[in-house]
């Protein structure tokens, strides 16, 4: 084992950093590195945030740590920011807003972007959770960047989904109708202290009740009301998701997720290999 992972290992912020740059750009001690923790990973309950823009996802993010934390777990986080059309970097905006919890113990934010994967979520971003889970992280918050239908993807990666929207907008139906209502475990209205939000409680449960689709993994979505700037039903949606954690290890679903998530970064490593070396053939 190389020193740095054995420092990261022993919860070296630098060194954890460090090695998850080298994990994220595939640099050969990186990958090494990937391969050992992920003997280490399968432990990790890891949580999707998505939803339109504007709807408070890194707020109920920043809100969520503080209570995670509180009941004693160590939190990683992925942040997936939008890509720069011309370099395919991030905007870093999340970074920014969240920098304040990562001075925080037991804590680790990284930030990347999707770089132009429609999925939303990167072969990057799983080789990170599949890191973080490695390193002794139990609890993983993933934020997609809130593309619709695209992240179903996500499905793939996480154990629980939280699709965030806002009272008022008109676009919580909306993304319903996108096929969202078909990944989600979880609909939180946040900016509940706004006079549209009992209509949109109201319309988000009676879309769920009468749907004729069958939901994931057999558990009917719950809707939630918070303020996340109030940090208001922050504790009610945290004991959601670990009433889901449960019902998923009752079913045997949580391990066979941890697999699907290898099983999907494999692929998305090959399949951006198969890609780099046809652009190369073209390029020559």
């Amino acid at each position: 084992m190389s020193e740095l992972l054995d420092r990261a290992i022993k919860g070296d912020e630098l060194s954890i950093a460090r090695l998850l740059t080298k994990i994220e750009y595939v640099d050969p001690q990186g990958l090494m590195a990937l391969e050992e923790l992920s003997k280490r990973a399968g432990k990790a309950f890891t949580i999707g945030i998505t939803g339109i823009p504007g709807a408070g996802k890194s707020t109920i993010i920043g809100a969520l740590i503080e209570e995670y934390l509180k009941r004693g777990h160590k939190v990683g986080v992925v942040m997936i920011d939008p890509s720069s059309p011309f370099t395919k970097g991030s905007f870093m905006g999340n970074r920014i807003r969240m920098q304040e919890k990562t001075m925080l113990d037991n804590v680790f934010i990284r930030s990347l972007a999707s770089r132009g994967h429609l999925g939303g979520v990167s072969a990057e971003a799983l080789m990170l959770i599949e890191a973080l889970d490695g390193l002794g992280f139990d609890r993983i918050i993933v934020e997609t960047v809130g593309a619709g239908q695209t992240d179903t993807e996500i499905v793939s990666s996480v154990h629980s989904i939280a699709v965030l929207t806002v009272p008022g907008t008109g676009d919580e139906i909306q993304a319903l109708k996108a096929g969202i209502m078909e990944i989600g475990d979880f609909y939180v209205i946040n900016k509940a202290d706004r006079p549209e939000a009992e209509a949109s409680y109201i319309s988000i449960k009676f879309a769920i009740d009468s749907a004729e689709i069958n939901f994931r993994d057999g558990w009917k979505p719950l809707v939630l009301k918070t303020i996340a700037t109030k940090g208001e039903g922050i504790k009610e949606l945290v004991d959601t998701f670990e009433e889901h954690r449960s019902f998923l290890e009752s079913k045997g679903i949580f391990s066979k997720r941890i697999l699907e998530r290898k099983s999907k970064m494999i692929e998305l490593i090959v399949r951006r290999e198969i890609e780099q070396l046809l652009q190369k053939g073209m390029e020559e």
